[in-house]
């Protein structure tokens, strides 16, 4: 029996019980490792490990409060606004200042163009080969599959254009030089794969066309932020973009955001519920019990009771039950941590001590921290947003949900799994890209009445605290600064992937991702795409590692360089 770098055995091809790794876990953002225990075909237990350690927080310390954005947003090289917008909205926050209406309606349109981006790429490039058997669409009729495209979307479809696809996929295949594909399930065939030919090649075809479509809403984001990734127009107090205020330059970005829409209207969503309607077993596994949003798009500033999503919390899944948000009921957990110490402590008092020991030296097994609020492992993402939205009955969130349950024939409790995480990143892309009009409609309204203040000048305190609430595409982000002498004296980031993908706290509960494994049944212990399809569905985002990897033995070569 094999065994993995921490000495547990991997169970081998054909044994129903024994330990599984995953590592690296492929197609997302930076490295982490999955273990799981298997009992009788199903997991039961599971482990999450961040295996790369990057110290912004550390980095922080003693800069000028208004240059943290520029360096929170080198996190990450897919999701930098997001961290430079809570940076700066921690800051704003400890400056007791609101920024003017403009400014609050560009940031927003900016939001927006990275959750279609973000949304359009996950469900296509990060997931979908869980689901879209590739090599199955070579045996697919075009026009049969034309004939299905045409009836789940308005857009018209032609079976030469899929033809085209299916001609390429063969050259593609029959080279050999497969590239990410070389490990994929899809080519020796698995029993976890259940799409027709027809919708393979259109899911195929689809991840192609997005490949395209995926790089309007990043220049839309250009245009307001300067550059993309890592844009440059915002300051403490407002927004810098003067010169995308012009007609023509507002008019670019209508028109990138249209084209997306259209994408998203007429393509994803359809697709979304094909693909979905033959995987509703998905909707048995996979899920969490409780879930937490800080809500998006506020109208004014960053207040978090006047956001276009609404804040709020789910226990129990009791999502008839929304409880208000408290920040001061968060504390992060350092227990199974690679950290100094064993003592829960608020974002405030956070501490970001490297000990690293080895895996499970000490019981220790990831670099990310363990957040929970009020003693509690949540879920946060587009499933927690969408719920707490649907209890609210928000005039978009209610009727799409309504829609996607009816269509898919299943029940809102299904939406607590895999399945149901998938499905809500959908819905929350196509509301958001709906709203992306309104407020663009709103922004070129106020400069046709004069309105045209986009920052307000403040003075740097001397010493107070802020915190910066994001939703992010992928969840709940939060940065915490403290300032003295007009310098931070602390700073800690607490994001999504953490809530979602950390460790075990110190009260041993498992972190969302650990939970939502739990039960799932693996058919393939070598080849198991089931532990993909839930900790995909959480569309993980760890700081970027690099990893050399022998396309031939599939070994990964450790270097030192001296």
């Amino acid at each position: 029996m094999k065994s993995n770098s921490s000495g547990f055995p991997v169970t081998p091809q054909g044994s129903k019980s024994g330990r599984v790794v995953v590592d690296p876990i492929s197609r997302i953002e930076g490295h982490l490792r999955i273990e799981v225990e298997l009992k009788d075909g199903k997991i039961a237990n599971a482990w999450s490990s961040s295996t790369l350690f990057r110290g912004i927080e550390i980095i922080l310390q003693g800069r000028k409060p208004e240059d943290a954005q520029h360096f929170t947003q080198r996190s990450c090289g897919v999701c930098t606004y997001v961290h430079g917008i809570a940076s700066t909205r921690a800051v704003e926050d400890a400056c007791k200042v609101t920024i003017p209406e403009n400014a609050t309606l560009i940031r927003n349109l900016v939001m927006a163009s990275q959750y279609m981006h973000d949304h359009i790429v996950h469900f296509y490039h990060l997931c979908g080969l869980d689901w879209i058997d590739v090599a199955g669409a070579l045996k697919a009729d075009p026009k049969k599959a034309a004939s299905i495209a045409n009836s789940i979307s308005p857009r018209e479809t032609k079976a030469e254009d899929l033809k085209a696809v299916q001609d390429t996929l063969k050259k593609f295949v029959e080279s050999g030089q497969l590239g990410p594909f070389t490990n994929a399930y899809f080519l020796g065939g698995h029993e976890g794969y259940y799409l027709s030919p027809e919708l393979n090649l259109i899911g195929t075809a689809h991840y192609l066309e997005a490949l395209r479509i995926q790089l309007l809403p990043a220049r839309a984001m250009a245009i307001f932020g300067g550059k993309n990734p890592h844009p440059q127009f915002m300051q403490v107090g407002g927004v810098t973009c003067y010169k995308s205020l012009e007609k023509d330059k507002l008019k670019q970005f209508r028109d990138l955001v249209m084209q997306t829409k259209n994408f998203i209207d007429q393509v994803y969503i359809p697709d979304l519920i094909a693909i979905a309607g033959q995987y509703k077993d998905w909707t048995q596994y996979g899920g969490c019990t409780n879930f937490m949003t800080f809500g998006e798009f506020p109208t004014k500033g960053q207040e978090m009771d006047n956001r276009y999503f609404p804040a709020g919390i789910v226990m129990d899944r009791k999502f008839d039950n929304i409880q208000k948000f408290d920040p001061d009921k968060i504390a992060e957990h350092v227990r199974y941590s690679w950290y100094k110490g064993d003592k829960a402590l608020h974002p405030y008092e956070g501490v970001t001590d490297p000990k690293y020991t080895d895996m499970f030296g000490e019981d220790r097994y990831s670099w990310m921290k363990a957040p929970r609020y009020d003693g509690k492992a949540m879920e946060t993402g587009p499933l927690a947003q969408v719920l707490v939205a649907y209890a609210k009955e928000h005039p978009k969130v209610k009727p799409l949900v309504d829609h996607v349950i009816n269509t898919l024939g299943i029940k809102v409790e299904n939406m607590y799994s895999t399945l149901g995480r998938i499905a809500a990143r959908g819905i929350e892309t196509a509301v958001v890209a709906e709203h992306c009009v309104d407020m663009l409609n709103q922004l070129e309204g106020n400069l046709a009445a004069g309105k045209n203040q986009i920052i307000e000048d403040i003075d740097m305190v001397d010493q107070a605290e802020g915190v910066g609430f994001v939703n992010a595409p992928r969840g709940g982000l939060s940065h915490w600064t403290r300032i003295k002498d007009k310098k931070i004296e602390n700073f800690q980031l607490v994001v999504p992937s953490t809530w979602n993908l950390g460790p075990r706290c110190a009260n041993d509960l498992l972190s969302p991702v650990e939970e939502a494994l739990v039960g799932t049944p693996v058919a393939d212990a070598e080849r198991p795409v089931e532990i993909l399809r839930t900790v995909h569905s959480f569309d993980p985002c760890i700081a970027c590692g690099v990893h050399v990897i022998d396309g031939k033995t599939n070994k990964v070569h450790k270097f030192q360089i001296r």
